[in-house]
């Protein structure tokens, strides 16, 4: 695998593009539901919603 970092920029409404070549990295398909949150440690975690939910479930912390 092949890690490139990617700069992003937020824009106005706080919305932010990632790179179809950062994404294709995760195997994160188009299209697919994610789910975005941050332990206020300066990090965001970007998850695909059926992983967290199946962790949540069972009874694993996000």
């Amino acid at each position: 695998m092949i890690r490139e970092p990617a700069e992003v920029i937020v824009n106005d409404a706080g919305g932010v593009v990632l790179p179809i070549g950062l994404l294709a990295e995760a195997g994160i398909n188009i299209g697919e539901t994610m789910l975005a949150y941050s332990d206020g440690d300066g990090k965001i975690t970007l998850r695909r919603l059926t992983d967290a939910v199946a962790d949540l479930l069972g009874g694993e912390p996000l």
